[in-house]
């Protein structure tokens, strides 16, 4: 089936339900949309839809589902499962935008979010739960969500969470659902294990697939630049110098109106030509600026996502994310408003260390690299713009007829020596824009826990006790755990009860969000942190699980091993006159050894003066 003269009143949603789709822009359905939503509001069987991030499937199940619930049943109806917590954020965002009059009941669920928001939102039996496959089975064991009644399971990506390991967690899910229920799988590939689920927990289904095409215009050139997000709009203005004003014809995206106003007023101060707008701007207003935009009378238009689905400016040169957007889809919604009609676009994307994540999931997504650039220095800046200034000047000599300027110029130069008549009319028509002070350092403060070499050091809550003898173990545990294969990686270390390695930033985020996303309270993976101490030492180590769980670092200005907290345990050595051995128990170490609360002390002291070893003040080991 396809979208060929279709709109969305030939699908048979409701009036309520088609208001909503008017009011966000959309005109036509997609091929997922055209396929799935009939067979939803009037088909039988379950549905398999492949289609890929971007293709408009939270529309496709989301609508038809709104459409088919019971609002007067209080009672979990339908469950939605994603890999990541971005997509279930993105598409419970979508559900509700939806629900102008539509009225239903939602609960989200995902690792990172708080258990007491997540417990009260289950307390209220929401029709709709939205979630990812580990904290569903989490709510599930601990009888806080019922499933034994839903009518609708939607798995969504279902080939991501088979490649980072959520089979069992799926399996398991899925026994505690009826069997009557009608069972909608998406996925963007159909591997042996994708079809081995429809096989073995839907009956007969019909099957929609979209084929599979670039997510992103290959006309568009993506790049990204690392930005603090104080220092986001004088990287901007860098950013209009350096692709040329001029030339410089753009959407600016933010994710929120109050930036949306500041960026606007901000860039009207520096003298850009640049109007706004976002949900606050009424209807009339919105149209006299677009207007003014799409005839090129103003060259910038700062705006938030409510102009990504329908503004059409065939010869827009740039995008630039101010704000990195939350998912994939609205990434490449964004960049798709330049490189039209097989023209070249630019799309440039500002990345806080916080917005790590979200560029790694969307490259993922969208299988392409986007690469990474650097801001031009002041000294480079003011260089680039000195110039310009004089490619100008020298346009102007070709192109201007000059004589009837020469009397004024002569004058002008009987004022004083021609580089001071010329620099004096420099310095009125670019003030300080040659000035190093007028600019600042726009260095990013750096990436914890990156390595010299770009790399990220890791911690791994596993080691020899666990079977992995060898580093090479190391790497075959990692790849078997996420599917991600490991093609560079250094300065492994083993030991008995945990390991650490270097990754590339790319894999080393990817692989600490599977395990994150697997156990999101004591994951088995993390980024190994590195304090500075006012003393002047450093401590290298896991510093999670700090009540009842256990801590490493090493301290080499008071040294030692520390592991542990309250409930924890502590394992050290000093230098010198102090102390090595291990301390174990409930509260803090003593100053004087022995056991504490609940807990053993071992120890092997040793003077300055002397090689033998003592418990306190005489040999032997205490217990």
């Amino acid at each position: 089936m396809t979208n060929v003269e279709l709109s969305f009143k030939d699908l048979g949603l409701s009036p309520e339900l088609l208001e909503a789709i008017a009011q966000k822009g959309y005109e036509t359905p997609s091929p997922i949309q055209a396929g799935v939503i009939p067979l939803l509001l009037n088909g039988d069987k379950d549905i398999v839809g492949q289609a890929a991030t971007g293709t408009g499937k939270t529309a496709a199940f989301g609508l038809p589902l709104l459409d088919r619930l019971d609002s007067s049943l209080q009672q979990t109806q339908s469950i939605i499962m994603t890999p990541t917590r971005e997509l279930a954020i993105q598409i419970a965002d979508e559900l509700k935008s939806f629900a102008l009059r539509k009225k239903f009941t939602m609960s989200l669920l995902y690792g990172g979010q708080s258990y007491n928001t997540e417990i009260a939102a289950l307390r209220r039996k929401p029709q709709i739960v939205v979630g990812t496959p580990w904290r569903i089975k989490d709510h599930l064991n601990k009888k806080r969500l019922d499933i034994s009644k839903i009518n609708y399971f939607i798995l969504d990506e279902a080939d991501e969470m088979l490649n980072v390991g959520f089979k069992e967690e799926i399996d398991e899910i899925l026994q505690t659902t009826p069997e009557n229920k009608k069972f909608l799988l998406f996925s963007a590939t159909m591997p042996k294990e994708i079809l081995n689920i429809a096989k073995k927990y839907m009956g007969d289904y019909d099957l929609v697939s979209v084929k599979s095409k670039e997510l992103t215009n290959v006309n568009i050139t993506q790049k990204y630049y690392n930005v603090d997000n104080h220092n986001k709009f004088e990287a901007l203005c860098r950013v209009i110098e350096i692709e040329k004003p001029e030339n410089f014809y753009a959407i600016i995206f933010c994710q929120r109106k109050v930036d949306v106003d500041e960026v606007n007023s901000n860039l009207i101060a520096k003298g850009y030509k640049s109007v706004a707008i976002h949900g606050d701007v009424d209807q009339k207003q919105r149209e006299r600026t677009l207007n003014k935009f799409k005839k090129g009378d103003v060259k910038i238009l700062v705006a938030t996502d409510v102009a990504a689905r329908w503004i059409d400016v065939p010869n827009l040169s740039h995008v630039v994310n101010y704000s990195l957007p939350d998912n994939p889809e609205t990434y490449t919604h964004r960049i798709g408003r330049t490189g039209r009609a097989g023209k070249d676009g630019i799309a440039i994307s500002f990345v806080s260390r916080n917005d790590k994540r979200k560029l790694f999931y969307i490259e993922n997504i969208i299988k392409k690299r986007i690469d990474k650039h650097e801001l031009p220095q002041v000294s480079e800046l003011i260089e680039i713009k000195k110039q310009r200034a004089l490619e100008k000047t020298r346009n102007f000599i070709e192109l201007w007829e000059l004589e009837d300027y020469h009397d004024m110029a002569k004058e002008l130069l009987t004022l004083g020596s021609a580089e001071d008549v010329v620099s004096a009319v420099l310095k009125k028509l670019y003030n300080n824009e040659f000035n190093k002070d007028n600019y600042r350092d726009l260095t990013s403060s750096g990436w914890r826990g990156m390595a010299a070499n770009g790399e990220v050091r890791l911690f791994i809550a596993r080691g020899k006790l666990d079977n992995l003898n060898t580093p090479a173990d190391l790497k075959e545990f990692l790849e078997n755990q996420t599917g991600i294969k490991l093609a560079k990686h250094s300065n492994e270390k083993v030991l008995d009860k945990f390991s650490y390695i270097n990754l590339p930033e790319k894999e080393a985020t990817l692989i600490m969000k599977h395990f994150k996303d697997a156990n999101s309270e004591r994951p088995i993976v993390v980024k190994a942190k590195e304090n500075r101490d006012s003393g002047g030492g450093s401590r290298w180590g896991y510093g999670g699980w700090r009540s009842g769980g256990w801590y490493r670092g090493w301290n080499s200005s008071g040294g030692g091993y520390r592991w542990g907290n309250s409930g924890g345990w502590y394992r050290g050595w000093r230098s010198g006159s102090g102390w090595g051995g291990w301390y174990r128990g409930n509260s803090d170490r003593r100053s004087s050894g022995g056991s504490s609360s609940g807990g053993w002390y071992r120890g092997n002291r040793s003077s300055s003066s002397s090689s033998s070893s003592s418990s306190r003040s005489s040999g032997g080991s205490r217990y």
